[in-house]
């Protein structure tokens, strides 16, 4: 029987799904153990390999290829991991030393690429437009990222990690030019403007008061703090200016929000009002946008789904 196979390669837990078939609801197996990440890279390796070697245990089955879902990017030039928050993984060559671990090819996308394929072929795109050409998933949360879904000729969905590993990188796109700096080394990225800390941190500038995402925006609906209705509008604001960039360029038939701030309302309403302003098409936007239906479920369905 064919299998699908997914390890989702987090921070804190690395977990494994084994599918039926491409579908959520034809799990077999589904696993998590800990990452253990403070122990090291080779350690990471060998507890990858201990959670398939579970996998097999308790399936009965061999698998012929596992997808990865990674919290960095990989570096098609140089053959190692970038950009990955778990940092012992930059700059070491994952996927090479997956594949001699495990005796079995693997494919390696990044969690937000994941993410967006999942959407794309199990989650909430193909009850709307199940015959989409491009999707774009965006994750809103502690930071700030994208992944972009094609249909292929063959009519399969893929990834495009793109020539230098770094399709669908939203979070860094520069917003505000003299905004606050960025990890990256940059100033004022999507990443440092609508992440769920950065809105905190700016309620906290002009408000002088520290107050969670969740009741700064309860605020703005109660409508008795003027600095919480300030933030959200700067969210919808620039989220709308941010999603404009991408519609213009890819023109997705869907674009589906993750992540903690994803989960505001107005995103779906007042922030696509604000995106029809800046997208180049007469003031008109067709472009579906989709609340997610997988949950936490979908960087390990989108890791199978590669």
């Amino acid at each position: 029987m064919q299998t699908y196979w997914g390890i989702d390669l987090g921070g804190t837990k690395i977990e494994g799904v084994v599918l039926s078939s491409p579908s959520p609801d034809a799990v077999v197996v589904r696993k998590r153990i800990d990452t253990e990440a403070d122990k090291g890279y080779q350690h990471i390796v060998s507890q990858i390999a201990k959670l398939v070697d579970i996998l097999k245990a308790e399936t009965g089955y061999q698998p012929d290829h596992i997808g990865f879902g990674t919290p960095g990017t990989f570096d098609p030039a140089r053959h190692v991991m970038k950009g990955c928050n778990t940092t012992c993984l930059n700059g070491m060559p994952l996927p090479q030393e997956l594949e001699k671990t495990l005796g079995i090819p693997v494919t390696i996308a990044n969690d937000a690429n994941c993410f967006a394929l999942a959407e794309a072929t199990l989650g909430a795109v193909p009850e709307v437009v199940p015959d989409f050409r491009a999707v774009f998933g965006v994750i809103m949360g502690t930071g700030v990222g994208g992944g972009v879904v094609f249909r292929g000729k063959d009519g399969q969905p893929f990834v495009q990690n793109g020539l230098q590993g770094i399709g669908g990188e939203w979070g860094h796109i520069t917003l505000e030019e003299n905004g606050y700096p960025c990890y990256c080394g940059k100033r004022g990225c999507n990443e440092q403007v609508f992440s769920g800390p950065a809105l905190q941190r700016y309620y906290s500038d002009i408000s002088g008061e520290n107050r969670k995402l969740k009741e700064i925006v309860e605020r703005h609906y109660a409508g008795t703090d003027p600095y919480a209705t300030q933030t959200i509008d700067r969210l919808l604001e620039n989220f709308g200016k941010a999603i404009s960039v991408i519609i213009n360029v890819l023109d997705p038939d869907a674009i589906v929000l993750g992540g903690g701030v994803g989960n505001i309302d107005l995103l779906y309403t007042e922030g696509v009002e604000r995106a029809k302003k800046y997208v180049f098409n007469e003031g008109r936007l067709s472009t579906h946008f989709l609340k997610p239906k997988l949950g936490d479920s979908a960087g390990v369905f989108g890791a199978a789904m590669l």
